[in-house]
């Protein structure tokens, strides 16, 4: 590979939410967190480069993007990888996807309407919709024979029986991995044409995608679905850009985009972060072979917990994921009450995880792990639990 992901990089002391927190939320000074989905990767050298130039300038005044530059390195990215074909007027830029998700909200419900969505899922979801008094409608989704799968019948049932406005799809599916196919978000999506729900589509994983899986960007598998569809996209993901606060939101329906605008202006948030942009820019220009050379590397550190799990800890089974970098272990078979897992995991292995009923519905007995870190970090951390629960 051209870029190495090796080299632990000390992150304490740096104000780090995944690593300077840890005493302030309880956990032990030593503990290896594997928990919030940021990597423990530098960015790719030339977005560093990019940011190094502009702090060169030393001026860092109200700022936007002025000319093509910065949405041409957009449109290149995703009609390249995801044959998804934007309009510069399409685009909205905001601070985050969870930020846009509420802005979405907003302007797309109103106070007491319904919102549904596919737990276990992304936990700023629900906390989403509860902080907008809106009616959290929950479609859970079906585990069986270690695969999720959607009850497109209670999806149905669900969106008829509360009159469901909106419909927040994570996709790929965080923290269960799934790769929605063609079929299925096109079964989701005609549901929701048929009963007039509108659709927020977090699609900030679809660069994290394992061998022999597609990501489908869901309003490009029908004409329709783009008019109902505001579809939520980031680089902070993809190229470990969490801090620097910039996501590209597309919506092709002026409607929409003029509701999504007009709530987005009561917030008071107009310019964005100049070093998000720079670095936006330079990662969707540059980044292409550092993130294939680290999707490879992902690959390996899955298998390093696949191999270790059977040969190790056979009661702990791996949820084969088919996108994204967070991994969902399945500790059922161990029998132990949620609080008496999560304590073994935090205070005998010293390990911090996400727990799974953070997700919601059908998060019981399980355990959401972060792998991107380098190979000795992911060593270490499964030696650890081997330990505890030996």
């Amino acid at each position: 590979m051209t870029y190495s992901f090796d080299k632990i990089i000390d992150r304490r002391g740096t104000d780090s939410l995944k690593y300077d927190l840890a005493a302030k939320r309880g956990m032990p000074e030593d503990i290896i967190p594997l928990w919030v989905a940021d990597m423990d990767f530098p960015a790719p050298p030339e977005v560093l480069e990019a940011l190094v130039e502009k702090s060169r300038h030393g001026i860092f005044g109200y700022s936007d993007t002025i000319g093509d530059d910065y949405f041409n390195a957009l449109a290149d990215w995703y009609a390249s990888r995801f044959n998804w074909h934007l309009s510069p007027k399409w685009l909205v830029k905001t601070p985050g996807v969870v930020f846009a998700i509420c802005t979405a909200i907003r302007a797309l419900t109103e106070e007491g309407d319904a919102v549904l969505i596919q737990e276990p899922v992304y936990y700023p979801f629900a906390g989403s919709v509860r902080a907008n008094n809106r009616n959290l409608v929950v479609n859970e989704l079906v585990y069986r024979d270690g695969r999720y799968y959607i009850d497109f019948d209670d999806f149905e049932d669900k969106i008829a029986r509360n009159r469901v406005r909106l419909f927040i799809l994570c996709s790929p599916h965080n923290p269960v991995g799934r790769v929605w196919s063609e079929e299925e978000l096109a079964a989701m999506g005609e549901i929701c044409l048929k009963y007039g729900v509108k659709v927020v589509a977090d699609e900030i994983h679809a660069d994290f995608v394992y061998p022999g899986y597609r990501h489908h960007v869901f309003e490009t598998i029908r004409p329709e679905f783009a008019d109902m569809t505001i579809t939520c996209t980031a680089p902070t993901k993809t190229f470990n850009l969490a801090g620097l606060q910039i996501s590209n939101v597309f919506i092709s329906n002026t409607e929409l985009r003029k509701k999504f605008k007009q709530e987005l202006e009561k917030t008071g948030y107009s310019q964005p972060n100049i070093m998000g942009l720079v670095a936006c820019k330079a990662a969707y220009r540059y980044g292409a072979q550092w993130l294939e050379d680290l999707k490879s590397y992902l690959v390996s550190n899955l298998a390093l917990v696949r191999d270790f799990l059977a040969q190790e800890l056979p009661s702990v089974r791996l949820v084969e994921p088919e996108g994204t970098y967070l991994l969902w272990l399945d500790f059922r078979a161990l029998d132990l009450p949620d609080k008496e897992l999560n304590d073994l995991i935090v205070q005998k292995a010293g390990l911090w995880l996400n727990a799974g009923p953070m997700f919601g519905a059908g998060g019981e007995g399980f355990q959401r792990i972060n792998i991107g870190c380098p190979a000795a970090t992911l060593q270490k951390a499964l030696e650890r639990l081997k330990k505890a629960f030996r």
